[in-house]
């Protein structure tokens, strides 16, 4: 099965707000096998909207619209779908019961635009909203099923699955996709295909592979589909064992599942250990990946953010003459930064940065791009100096990620010291 999506709204088109919603909906109906064939946004226009409408994709059966149900004037989603149907708007009795009810408390009468919401095309199924005013509406034509949903997020998500996927699957022959996303760290795309490319040609059709780099990490995703669910599950369970061999030390976990800094925190907390941060070009994010963890409090001790180089001296006492000698991009203040937060958290482990990420180079002559890292654990320490390149922000990723990678293979390396 195949589906369009149509997302409705000026505020998309202008940038004021993030498509999320067709982000959601993709991965609701590839879940259940429906492949997502186009995604197009148009403003709250309706020849737009009607004319979005009618361009079905060849072999299309589904067109999900999202946006343009509210009360007000800049709302044309029903009308479209009366203009396109060729029909009229009326009352739908249980609708207007369920919008009154909701103002039941209220002293003030309801509004009679937001009572307008309960017209619906006569021909359309309403799909009731029990997050809001707005009805979502099916409509079927010519084999293509026609579904309109609200814009807003946790009233559309509400309608989507509880009422709309359920019917999709009664509706449609059901076909099974499952996909798992490998997060990698330290390695290029380009040299991971070459490390995996025997893997990768011996896929059968039904399993395809795609890289999604990003700063310090590629995301490696693997789907499969198929119309048997437990044959599919052992394919795809089979290849990922093979795929995590090759992969090695560069493996971190799969996404939604695990990511790095909750494995850190795991194995922090297992072995009764203790984290701080002294960040510099990483501005505190290494710290806010940690305490976006529920539970941090147990093992992160805090972090330092010491921006200007005098900071480095006056909170860490990292040593004047090491700053004059070596630059404040270096791996000698890296490992006094380090030491510094160590002891002024008392901490068993501090991770530190230092470096140049552009696009001046500001207090240091290290090339832009130049960052070093350091994990003090114990009495050992552990400095690692990187070129990252261009830009600013690539800069900045590309060192956090790093950074939890040393950290973690400090970890590992402990663990296999005891």
């Amino acid at each position: 099965m195949k589906a369009k999506v149509i997302t409705i709204g000026d505020e998309i088109l202008i940038g004021q707000i993030v498509d999320s919603n067709a982000a959601f909906i993709g991965q609701q109906l590839t879940a259940i096998g429906v492949d997502v064939v186009q995604i197009e946004t148009v403003g709250d226009d309706f020849e737009a909207i009607v004319k979005a409408m009618g361009e079905v994709p060849e072999g299309c059966e589904l067109i999900l619209l999202t946006g343009g149900l509210g009360p007000t004037k800049d709302d044309l989603t029903k009308r479209c779908f009366c203009s396109y149907f060729k029909d009229q708007l009326e009352v739908d009795a249980p609708s207007l019961k369920h919008i009154k009810a909701l103002f039941t408390s209220d002293k003030e009468p309801v509004l009679q635009m937001i009572l307008d919401q309960a017209l619906l095309p006569s021909r359309a199924i309403a799909l009731t909203n029990r997050w809001g005013t707005a009805p979502g509406m099916w409509r079927e034509k010519d084999g293509v099923v026609y579904v309109a949903l609200p814009g807003v997020p946790y009233e559309m998500k509400g309608l989507l699955i509880e009422e709309v996927l359920p019917r999709l699957k009664q509706r449609f022959k059901h076909t099974y996709i499952l996909q798992k996303t490998l997060l990698t760290y330290g390695m290029g795309e380009s040299r991971i295909a070459q490390l995996i490319q025997e893997w990768e040609a011996d896929l059968p059709v039904n399993i395809k592979l795609a890289y999604l780099p990003q700063p310090g990490m590629v995301r490696l995703r693997v789907m499969a589909r198929g119309e048997d669910y437990d044959d599919l599950k052992r394919a795809l369970a089979d290849r990922l064992s093979a795929l995590e061999m090759l992969l090695g030390s560069i493996f971190k976990g799969y996404e939604g599942e695990r990511n790095l800094q909750q494995e850190i925190a795991d194995q922090l907390v297992k072995w009764g250990l203790s984290l701080a941060t002294a960040e510099s070009c990483t501005g505190g994010k290494i710290a806010a990946l940690f305490t976006e963890i529920p539970g941090a409090s147990t093992y992160f001790k805090g972090a330092l953010v010491p921006y200007q180089t005098a900071m480095k001296t006056r909170v860490l006492n990292v040593p004047k003459a090491v700053i004059d000698r070596h630059s404040v991009v270096s791996s000698a203040v890296a490992e006094a930064m380090a030491k510094g937060a160590q002891k002024l958290f008392q901490a068993d482990l501090a991770v530190a940065t230092t470096g140049n990420a552009g696009p001046t180079k500001g207090d240091s002559a290290a090339p832009v791009g130049t960052v070093f890292i350091a994990v003090a654990f114990k009495q050992k320490i552990v400095v690692k100096e990187y070129h990252l390149g261009s830009p600013r922000e690539k800069v900045v990723k590309r060192a956090i990620n790093q950074a939890l990678m040393v950290l973690h293979d400090v970890l590992l390396q402990m663990q296999d010291q005891q």
